[in-house]
């Protein structure tokens, strides 16, 4: 196997930066590997206005580390009260690229989310006579369901009427996790696809309960069986365009992510590249990285390819125990554990 890689630059499809002293201190990690992101609208108040998706763009720009080319890329956060006149807002603005449906308590500051998506359907019809995409946190949210089976409900139930109801909308199903959900989108039309995460590729749910539970792999969706895992595995180097990168980076201070709350969420934005360098190198496929790093995302998003490139080594490292955040700490993905990839630059 090669030790060296080097890959045009990629672009991150699915982010969380949050806002004031912890965008602060992540967007770095992000700037250092990815061109582009696109940026998650789940804040409290949430992103639910161009007026708002803009100026969380400027906060984000004026954190951008001096002489590093990154672009953020916002979307806006879909409610019941969602109108028809702001998605047509947000078609005409340069700097907004899909709308994010969360349903109404599926996960982080997602309690002003869809309440039934049947609500929302003059607001889809906008999105698809506007080409806006749609970006779905695909999990049925009643409490009778099973938290290992969401995805899987929500997939009978909603997502499948969303899709035959609006046939030309643009959908990413965000941070697939089952073999149904891979399933769903490889059998799709071409407008159908889905971003995949690094932790939904490297664990399955024995890293969260076994042995004791482990805070931060606590995610949602939710960590599955192995055979999930390895049907995520096998999207993500199949070469297939539907699927691509998608960090799904969701920074928690140590204290909240350590206590009753449990919020859920990963931080990967660290080592985001390196740790999906660990699943293509593992499957014997890094020829494949490219595409799922650097083109599928962009072309399903109609955007030009990145022109600069990024080089990897293989050469061992150690990541941080932590980052620190003011009088508090962020936890890495695979804090203290060794890693096989490191960026070049880096080194």
């Amino acid at each position: 196997m090669a030790n060296k890689i080097t890959i045009t630059q990629p672009d991150d499809w699915h982010l969380h930066v949050r806002t004031g002293n912890i965008l602060k201190a992540v967007l770095p990690h992000t700037a250092r590997q990815f061109a582009r992101a696109i940026i998650m609208p789940n804040l409290t108040p949430p992103v639910s206005t161009v007026d708002r998706a803009l100026r969380y763009r400027a906060e984000i720009i004026q954190a951008i580390p001096e002489n590093t080319p990154f672009t953020p890329l916002m979307t806006l956060y879909l409610t019941d009260a969602t109108s028809r006149e702001e998605i047509e807002k947000a078609a005409q603005s340069e700097h907004l690229y899909a709308c994010k449906l969360y349903p109404a308590g599926a996960t982080t500051n997602s309690d002003a989310g869809v309440s039934h998506v049947s609500r929302i359907y003059p607001v889809l019809e906008a999105m698809q006579q506007h080409d806006l995409p749609l970006l779905v946190h695909g999990e049925a949210t009643d409490s009778e369901y099973d938290i290992f089976d969401r995805e899987k409900i929500f997939i009978e139930q909603t997502l499948d009427a969303i899709v035959k109801r609006f046939p030309a909308l643009r959908i990413v199903v965000e941070h697939v996790t089952t073999q149904e959900a891979v399933q769903f989108v490889q059998t799709a039309d071409a407008n159908i696809a889905a971003t995949i995460t690094p932790q939904h590729l490297l664990f399955n749910r024995n890293a969260l309960l076994a042995g004791g539970i482990r805070p931060h792999h606590y995610c949602l969706p939710i960590l599955k069986r192995e055979k999930h895992r390895q049907a995520l595995v096998d999207a993500a180097v199949s070469g297939s365009s539907k699927f691509f990168l998608g960090t799904d980076s969701a920074p928690h201070l140590q204290q909240r992510k350590e206590s009753a709350c449990g919020c859920a969420g990963c931080y990967s934005a660290h080592a985001a590249l390196e740790l999906y360098c660990e699943v293509f190198d593992r499957a014997d496929a890094m020829d494949r990285l490219e595409g799922f790093a650097s083109f599928h995302g962009a072309d399903f998003y109609r955007l030009p390819r990145n022109r600069s490139t990024i080089t990897l080594v293989k050469n061992t490292w150690k990541v941080p125990s932590d980052y620190p955040v003011d009088a508090d700490k962020l936890i890495p993905l695979k804090a203290g554990e060794t890693l096989a990839w490191r960026i070049l630059e880096q080194w």
